[in-house]
């Protein structure tokens, strides 16, 4: 689609700081496969930041870096180190795209997480993974946010005007640990109803359950021990209702009642495999 208000694309930012010269009316440009889908009246400028370089992977002790501008394509074609078994969500969540390859091929990982959809795979992927994001913010300074924490509601985050998101960091013990995803969608490509993933450290009882799409924002519930079925769906329960998604993907009843279905499956997927 065209953008007719835009009056000026800034094509190399300042590589240090890419929003010191933010203004109202501005928006980061990375893949644009969301900005030019539909109309964007109350933009003037695009600031595009796919000059700057940023290295879309690197995988250090501490655990793999994403850089904000990483492709969906690119992140799909990771392989990481065999002690990462984790890493196999990867190409679940780049799976979990309503999306054609096209969209693939430039969508990043920075620009899913940012705009914040309920259904956004990358937020379930990172959030899962117990990822910090790295914010840069237009007077210099940088902050690190918990993944779980910058979802704040249906297209809602935590960023600040000019504010952007630099990077990822998953840290290397989410990476080895085990892990189960069960996703529903009303059709088979079609959009999450609901997505979630269960993870245990191998050795240990203990369960991290992250929940998506089903809710406005991340749910994620963790257990130092693992829990049995009532305890479990009792936590689900918990959730309030205002926190369940509403669309034409599913009613919040819907997508409670897929919630506790698949937890249940993801309970006892992780529990067979401690006896394997």
């Amino acid at each position: 689609m065209d953008l007719n208000t835009i009056t000026e694309v800034v094509r190399h930012p300042s590589s240090d700081r890419p929003g010191t010269d933010w203004r109202e009316g501005d928006a980061w440009l990375a893949g644009g496969t969301w900005l030019f889908s539909a109309e964007q009246p109350q933009l003037r400028r695009l600031v595009d930041l796919t000059a700057l370089g940023w290295e879309p992977l690197a995988a250090t002790d501490a655990g793999l870096e994403i850089g904000a501008t990483c492709t969906i394509r690119d992140l799909y074609a990771y392989a990481p180190p065999r002690d990462w078994i984790a890493g196999s969500l990867f190409a679940a969540g780049c799976e979990a795209f309503l999306s054609s390859f096209k969209v693939w091929n430039s969508a990043t990982v920075g620009g899913n997480i940012c705009l914040s959809l309920p259904a956004g795979p990358m937020i379930t992927l990172t959030v899962a993974l117990e990822a910090r994001y790295e914010l840069w913010a237009p007077d210099g300074s940088t902050r690190f946010v918990d993944a779980v924490d910058f979802v704040t509601g249906d297209h809602r985050n935590v960023l600040a005007p000019g504010e952007i998101l630099r990077r990822v960091g998953i840290p290397a013990h989410a990476l080895r640990k085990r892990t189960a995803h069960r996703r529903f969608t009303l059709t088979r490509l079609g959009r999450s109803t609901v997505f979630l993933i269960g993870t245990r450290t191998p050795g240990r009882g203990d369960l991290l359950l992250t929940v998506t799409a089903g809710t406005t924002r991340p749910v994620r519930f963790a257990f130092d021990s693992a829990p049995d079925a009532r305890t479990l769906r009792r936590r689900i329960d918990a959730v309030p209702a205002g926190l369940w998604f509403a669309d034409p993907n599913g009613t919040p009843d819907h997508r409670r009642h897929l919630t506790r279905h698949f937890a249940e499956e993801i309970r006892r997927e992780l529990k067979a495999g401690d006896l394997t």
